[in-house]
């Protein structure tokens, strides 16, 4: 199976691409980019420069231009393509069904890669965008089992790729209301969620407190580490308990599931952290790259050391198991 990094600036691109991955992902430093954070992403010349860098090293590179476009400013999506065509990326991770025909219109050779954004998570709506768009390749959506993936992987026509490391973000992929109703920007038009310009902490006697907006996302007693404040990861006052309404501030880790993966047919593996350091790729990437290289027997050791570079070291297997509460 492939293994599809993250690259949020070019530094980290290097460390992906020399740590040994298959393919790395990125994208422009504006709207048409789901993870379009301020100090965060490629200019054009960064991104041309990075394509060859990878290139000379036999690494494949995806630009994501995967946030839904904006009425009467299509313009701006339509030259993040063409810009990404011309500077020879090997494919474009898409979730607008608009831009996807766009591309297929214009780049019929481009290959063209459906974004988790875009939700696409049954059969028929895979297929229909195989038939419509020449989707080559789908991002599943993290809400699903194994057992949902081999259903799936067994009556579609394009491969599968699926997240098994990073960051947890599982309200409907490409469906999150939870940002723009606190901060006014949607992480799937603007392409930011929970924006650092929106959060503030503040101290409340003995409590850390964490705010998004106008919303209280968190209060921290004395010696708990504080996170980052998400509306889907808050904890909040629930009938007689008070906990995380959500989802948990963890992260997804499902490298224990790698047999199951490629049984039910998954082609890529993939790996969220666009936003973090060039230093957590490099180690995230080698540690599952070694894995992958090395008999299931062999790996748990080599896993464990990603729980060091988990959000709050801690991680889950998500939707894999399905365990709502």
């Amino acid at each position: 199976m492939e293994l599809i990094c993250p690259a949020g600036t070019p530094a980290a691109f290097h460390e992906a691409v020399d740590a040994g991955a298959d393919a790395v992902y990125c994208g422009f430093r504006d709207e048409t980019n789901a993870r379009n954070f301020p100090g965060l992403n490629f200019s054009r010349e960064e991104l041309r420069e990075a394509i060859a860098y990878a290139k000379r090293k036999g690494t494949q590179t995806f630009v994501a231009l995967n946030t839904f476009m904006r009425a009467g400013a299509e313009e701006i999506w339509y030259r993040g393509a063409a810009d990404a065509v011309a500077l020879g990326a090997d494919a474009l991770i898409l979730a607008d069904f608009g831009l996807m025909a766009h591309v297929a219109e214009k780049y019929p050779q481009q290959r063209l890669h459906v974004s988790v954004q875009a939700s696409a998570s049954n059969p028929d709506a895979i297929n229909f965008l195989v038939d419509a768009f020449n989707a080559q390749r789908v991002v599943l959506p993290r809400t699903l089992t194994i057992a949902d993936i081999a259903r799936i992987g067994k009556n579609i026509r394009c491969e599968m790729e699926v997240f098994v490391f990073g960051g947890l973000c599982v309200m409907a992929e490409g469906r999150c209301s939870l940002s723009s109703y606190a901060t006014g920007k949607s992480p799937n038009m603007n392409g930011v969620c929970s924006p650092a310009s929106h959060v503030r902490y503040r101290k409340d006697g003995g409590e850390l407190v964490s705010e998004l907006g106008e919303f209280t996302i968190n209060r921290f007693p004395a010696g708990e580490a504080a996170g980052y404040p998400t509306l889907c990861k808050g904890r909040f006052d629930i009938a007689d308990s008070n906990g995380y309404a959500f989802e948990d501030p963890v992260s997804l880790d499902v490298m224990g599931e790698l047999e199951a993966l490629k049984a039910a047919g998954v082609k890529a593996l993939k790996i969220e952290g666009r936003q973090r350091g060039k230093a957590y790729v490099a180690e995230v990437v080698s540690t599952i790259k070694a894995a992958l290289n090395s008999p299931p027997d062999r790996r748990a050791p080599l896993l464990a050391r990603l729980r060091t570079m988990s959000e709050g070291q801690k991680t889950t297997s998500g939707a894999y198991e399905k365990r709502w509460r």
